[in-house]
């Protein structure tokens, strides 16, 4: 599978000239579905001959170029509102769903084993809590070793929906954080280092010991990282598990008057984990043509490419969802 992702990346971070290339699209924004995107395109050139380039450089820098027109399509973890897709003159629908976990790099402490409750994650990245051994963290870890060492917090230094998503899930667990920091692409951090994309996170994480980030699931698999035990909006534990994932994903509420405008974190129930996004893409509303070739590229996706998109740790959309959109294509992409 790395093999045929790193394959997947050439093809895909890279532009391609073919003369047997019926279509060549270009995209770009999120790191946080990017893995899937590549590995999409990848198979969409063999099946099809037809070339997507997809540049993973982050919601912030999607949304500015497809504003721009300078891409056939945007990619951002944040949702836009129906006012701000009016006056960019956007469409917008779902692609996949993903979950961000917290990782971690602590030395002798495993993967999903780790408890934080939703205030203290939010109580470490805001600079209150800054040693592994504080007693907030003890109180729910007993039987573990906690270091007495400096928690190094790990955040994105470009501007992200992975961001956008991750502080909201902090601004609805504290009121601290809500106050002092709140919600959004790029935010001033109160301590930590910056990494760009869920790649540079993921990947200082994976340097740096006694470290802390927040990156989409399917870095943490790939690079073999830790993932801390959250809480549901109930109170719950919860571990970052596809399980955990798909019952949250379940209450996700879209509608194409909306054009799709939901946010995922803290759903209801039991085992719903806490940290779930969708990703989405933005086409021009002059788009034309090529539009129609990013949605065949986007429709080819949701027929074909759910198992790859499970095998690297995000969640198909639900059949209602995907015909959902394709009603949505219909109606608006003359």
């Amino acid at each position: 599978m790395l093999k045929k992702l790193a394959l997947a990346t050439l093809v895909a971070a890279a532009s391609i000239t073919s003369s047997f290339a019926a279509d060549k699209i270009s995209g770009a924004g999120a790191s946080f579905p990017a893995p899937v995107y590549y590995d999409w395109a990848f198979n969409y050139k063999n099946d099809t001959q037809n070339v997507v380039n997809y540049q993973s450089i982050g919601s912030g820098g999607g949304i500015k170029q497809i504003a721009s027109r300078t891409v056939n399509f945007g990619a951002t973890d944040e949702a836009l509102a129906p006012l701000k897709l009016a006056k960019d003159n956007l469409f917008q629908f779902p692609a996949v769903i993903g979950s961000i976990v917290v990782a971690f790099n602590v030395d002798g402490i495993k993967d999903a084993t780790l408890k934080l409750k939703n205030e203290v994650v939010a109580d470490i990245f805001a600079g209150k809590i800054t040693t592994w051994n504080d007693p907030a963290i003890a109180a729910d870890n007993q039987g573990i070793k906690l270091p007495n060492q400096k928690i190094i917090v790990v955040h994105r230094s470009d501007g992200s929906g992975t961001t956008f998503n991750f502080t909201y899930y902090l601004t609805q667990a504290s009121k601290n954080w809500k106050e002092k920091f709140g919600t959004g692409k790029a935010i001033d951090w109160a301590t930590g280092i910056g990494g760009k994309g869920n790649e540079g996170v993921a990947s200082l994480i994976k340097e740096t010991p006694n470290s802390i980030g927040y990156i989409e699931n399917a870095y943490k698999e790939k690079n073999n990282l830790s993932a801390a035990v959250l809480q549901t909006a109930s109170g719950k534990w919860v571990s970052a598990t596809e399980e955990n994932f798909k019952a949250a994903a379940k209450y996700a509420t879209w509608t194409k008057e909306k054009h799709f405008h939901s946010v995922l974190a803290l759903q209801a129930g039991d085992t719903s984990y806490p940290i779930v996004a969708a990703t989405f893409i933005l086409l021009p509303r002059e788009g034309g043509e090529m539009n129609k070739k990013v949605t065949a590229f986007y429709d080819y996706a949701f027929k074909k490419g759910d198992e790859a998109a499970k095998k690297l740790g995000y969640i198909p959309l639900p059949e209602e969802t995907k015909n959902m959109i394709r009603e949505y294509w219909a109606a608006n992409l003359k």
